[in-house]
């Protein structure tokens, strides 16, 4: 698969325009879920991409029952686009990364890395977690695409989140896992945050800052929910001192060679979107 039709290719550039009431509501509550942000064709299209380049690239060989809560919550695959030309082009969508720009609210985005998420069936939770603990950035002017391969109801494992949870300082410090599903439900029950579970449509694209709270159910059916992943930076977005071992990772594996202090601007870090 190394072509990609001149529809989809158009599509991929395209502008999707925001309404001043969608990037409001994001400033208030961090996620914000948006339709038809992408057709049938070109889902199908990357599902197929994106499925052939993880099978080549994952090595995970132990069946569900025998990984521990992590492993059970998806396989995960990092950086398609350095591996793959056609993945690359969904990746460096402008459409998406201008949409990243304007829930930002900056002069531009730049790529800080992809993932590939696939939840097996049969597959476990994703724990409570706020991913920007992983990140060595020295603000939250971060968003992560989530875009479903497939439409996603409930009994798939859609991404929840806890809108507004961007304010809450106590789960910070939790890697994902078991004690962050148990501390951070506890916290959240006592908050007024709103729980969303919501299904995904085909073509519809969640949109999420680094810091609201966010999970995933289980898998409860036998198909594979697979989901890949755009993590987008400010343009101007500057590496701060690493406050934990797996900054310190996330330093060297996704930003390697920035110095601390300076905009990551790196040549896996390129500017996807600027006016």
């Amino acid at each position: 698969m190394s072509h990609i039709p001149s529809s989809i290719a158009a599509l991929l550039q395209k502008p999707y325009t925001l309404t001043q009431e969608q990037i409001d509501f994001y400033q208030k509550n961090r996620y914000i879920k948006l339709k038809q942000v992408f057709d049938a064709e070109t889902i199908a299209f990357f599902n197929q991409a994106i499925t052939e380049q993880v099978s080549k690239m994952n090595q995970e060989v132990a069946p569900i029952d025998k990984r521990d809560t992590y492993g059970k919550a998806f396989l995960q695959l990092f950086n398609l686009w350095r591996e793959n030309e056609v993945v690359k082009e969904f990746v460096f969508s402008k459409r998406l990364a201008k949409i990243a720009a304007d829930l930002m609210q900056t002069e531009g985005a730049r790529l800080y890395h992809d993932q590939a998420l696939l939840k097996e069936g049969g597959g476990g939770i994703t724990p409570w977690h706020a991913d920007q603990y992983y990140w060595p950035l020295e603000t939250d002017k971060t968003v992560t695409a989530w875009i479903p391969l497939q439409e996603t109801p409930l009994e798939m494992g859609p991404l929840e989140f806890s809108a507004g949870s961007h304010q809450i300082v106590e789960g910070r410090e939790l890697a994902i896992g078991d004690e962050s599903e148990t501390v951070i439900q506890q916290r959240l029950r006592v908050t007024d945050f709103k729980h969303v579970i919501e299904a995904f449509d085909l073509g519809e694209v969640s949109f999420h800052s680094g810091w609201v709270f966010h999970r995933a159910g289980a898998n409860a059916t036998e198909k594979v929910r697979k989901v890949m992943t755009v993590i987008f930076m400010d343009r101007d977005m500057k590496l701060k001192n690493p406050e934990n071992k797996n900054q310190i990772n996330d330093w060297n594996t996704w930003c390697p060679g920035a110095p601390v202090g300076e905009i990551i601007n790196t040549p896996i870090n390129p500017i996807l979107y600027q006016p």
